[in-house]
C-alpha cells in the first residue's frame, strides 16, 4: 500500500519533470486513463490534457518546482495536500491545497485549490 505522502510526491514529481517521454510515461504510471484535474484557472481531462496543464505551468513559471508542504493525509481512497510552487532553494510564491480521488492506487481526480497567490503571478 502507497502511503499519502508518496501518492502526493509522485504526483508533485510530474509537474517538475521536464522531460516530455519521462513525464508522460508518469503521467500514465500515476494517473488512471479518465483523469481529471480541475483547480480555479485550468482544467484538463486525459493523459494529453494533463500534460499539456504541465507544459502551460512550466511555460509560464520556468525554473520553479514544486514542493511538499507539510504531510499529506488520507481516508479510504481520498487524499488532501499543500504544495508550494517557487525558484528552486527558496521560499515558494505560489501555494496551494489538492484533493485527490484515487482509484485503485492511481490517481481518478484531482482538485486545486489557490492558497497564496501574488498579484503578478
Amino acid at each position: 500500500m502507497t502511503d499519502a505522502n508518496t501518492h502526493a510526491e509522485r504526483y508533485l514529481a510530474i509537474w517538475n519533470e521536464t522531460d516530455l517521454v519521462r513525464r508522460r510515461a508518469m503521467i500514465a504510471e500515476v494517473w488512471t486513463n479518465e483523469a481529471l484535474y480541475v483547480d480555479p484557472l485550468m482544467r484538463g481531462e486525459g493523459h494529453e490534457e494533463i500534460n499539456g496543464l504541465v507544459e502551460a505551468v512550466q511555460a509560464r513559471f520556468p525554473g520553479f518546482r514544486f514542493e511538499l508542504l507539510g504531510a499529506a493525509d488520507s481516508h479510504g481512497d481520498n487524499l488532501r495536500f499543500s504544495w508550494g510552487l517557487g525558484p528552486q532553494g527558496s521560499e515558494p510564491i505560489i501555494k496551494g491545497t489538492d484533493f485527490a480521488m484515487l482509484e485503485n492506487g492511481r490517481l481518478k481526480a484531482v482538485h486545486g485549490f489557490l492558497d497564496q497567490v501574488p498579484a503578478a503571478a
